[in-house]
């Protein structure tokens, strides 16, 4: 099926506000929602220190907090602060990943600050299966409606912004995601106001007077290093084996940070005209858009643009997409969108795994019942890229045959307490450094038999042995 190209006020229409009257349908008279961008005559914001400005904050509030590389570190900090200096409680925070530190994990906030983690961050971990953090399992195309519907109230935003230009406006930058629809249905505004805050094209505008107090802070914004620790050989071999036979040229892609995203891209420098639609990118895009790799030209959906929601990276790409209009960050309602995916010419969503059962389902939240992560935008686009409108589309799944311990995680069954992320119907091309597994349209005999022949080499006889005793057949090819 031929898809036509969409112009930017097209694709908005069609996609993004379909999904945001979908969002804020229901939503009574007199609810306090914010337009960012709108400019209100005769109003400004108060300059104040973070010790002044978290004093908006009172006990039982429900805070949003802006995330990934934008955590407002000089606003948690003077925060917790008043809750010991004045014995504030029960404080409600919704977030997904923070970065920095993060007063509230010390076990004398434990009664006084939540978190709620629309997906659990390395740091949060480890209080989240303590019991003393929260954790809501939700799709990333569906956070913006706990916000927009009040399913998550915010009395407060905690933002981290860029300087105000001429006409006064700030950017979200490169953390727009579920940010600009937390902060629209925000009854107060904090902002740390940040130089170290790209400013960036799309859905993150937001007019200073639409700030309640502004804080002036020189802590960077949270960066990665540009040269990360370098790929095993097993994520070396994955991301070639994709490279070369599941990414078309033409490709519009979409994956993660990480160490085989990275390789993936790394391996495509001989590709031509490969485009970028993904809830985040990093670092790893940056050498392809140099050498003339990523052009974004095929692309159905904006034409010509990097689309994605937030970013996490080093100060380089912050540089790099800092006032460039190539890259549009949107909230995650539009990059996650059914329609945007599907719409999307050639569409290639390569995630990650922590296991893979015999019958194909997919585990990427737990470690048996130990909550690691979330879903993130795995599902939005797994499930959208095998009904894209070209039919050209390719679900991904990268994840190395054993883990770090030595053990297999192609699994008879998921451990115990384990999480579906990806269900077995949705689930198509799983890679590992030994091959790639199409299972989808297999029965489980066929699929069993492709996901035993890329396992490791000395895990395969008992997996065999396993698939038997589970299934009452042995694997097969036919």
């Amino acid at each position: 099926m031929k898809c036509n190209k969409f112009s930017l006020e097209q694709v908005f229409s069609i996609a993004f506000n379909a999904v945001q009257r979908r969002c804020i349908s229901g939503i009574g008279p007199g609810v306090n929602v914010r337009t960012l961008s709108y400019p209100i005559s005769g109003r400004s914001p108060k300059v104040v220190s973070a010790e002044d400005a978290v004093k908006l904050i009172k006990s039982g509030d429900h805070i949003y907090v802006m995330s990934a590389p934008s955590t407002p570190t000089d606003l948690l900090k003077a925060l917790c602060n008043r809750v010991e200096a004045e014995n504030l409680s029960k404080l409600k925070m919704s977030h997904i990943i923070l970065s920095g530190e993060i007063p509230w994990l010390e076990e004398k906030f434990y009664d006084k600050v939540r978190s709620n983690c629309l997906f659990i961050s390395a740091n949060l971990r480890e209080i989240v299966n303590k019991g003393k953090a929260d954790y809501t399992p939700v799709l990333l195309s569906q956070t913006i409606r706990l916000y927009d519907e009040k399913i998550i109230p915010v009395d407060v935003a905690l933002l981290t912004v860029s300087p105000p230009d001429q006409q006064g406006y700030c950017s979200l930058g490169v953390s727009v995601e579920m940010s600009s629809a937390a902060a629209r249905n925000s009854n107060i505004i904090i902002a740390a106001v940040n130089p170290t805050m790209p400013r960036t094209f799309g859905d993150s505008a937001i007019h200073v007077s639409q700030i309640d107090a502004i804080v002036n802070v020189e802590t960077p914004i949270f960066a990665i290093p540009e040269n990360g620790p370098p790929p095993s050989p097993e994520e070396e071999k994955i991301g070639k084996l994709i490279a070369e036979n599941l990414v078309e040229d033409g490709a519009t892609l979409q994956m993660g940070i990480g160490s085989i995203p990275d390789s993936v891209l790394r391996q495509l420098k001989n590709h031509k005209d490969l485009g970028v639609h993904s809830e985040m990118i990093s670092d790893g895009v940056m050498d392809l858009l140099e050498k003339n790799v990523i052009t974004n030209n095929k692309k159905t959906v904006l034409p010509g643009k990097v689309v994605t929601s937030f970013s996490v990276a080093s100060r380089k790409f912050y540089d790099l997409v800092d006032n460039n209009p190539l890259f549009v960050f949107a909230s995650s309602a539009f990059t996650n969108s059914f329609e945007a995916i599907i719409s999307n010419s050639k569409m290639t969503a390569i995630n990650a795994a922590i296991e893979i059962d015999l019958s194909g389902q997919i585990c990427a939240d737990t470690i048996g019942d130990y909550f690691y992560s979330g879903f993130g935008g795995q599902l939005d686009f797994i499930h959208a890229s095998n009904c894209t409108l070209d039919g050209k589309g390719k679900p991904i799944i990268a994840l190395p045959s054993r883990t770090t311990k030595g053990e297999s995680r192609i699994v008879p069954y998921l451990k115990q307490g384990a999480g579906v992320v990806t269900t077995r119907a949705q689930a198509r091309y799983i890679v590992t450094e030994n091959g790639i597994a199409d299972i989808w349209g297999k029965t489980i005999r066929q699929r069993a038999y492709e996901l035993i022949r890329i396992a490791h080499p000395n895990d395969r006889e008992k997996l065999e042995k396993a698939a038997f005793q589970r299934f009452k057949c042995m694997p097969s090819k036919d």
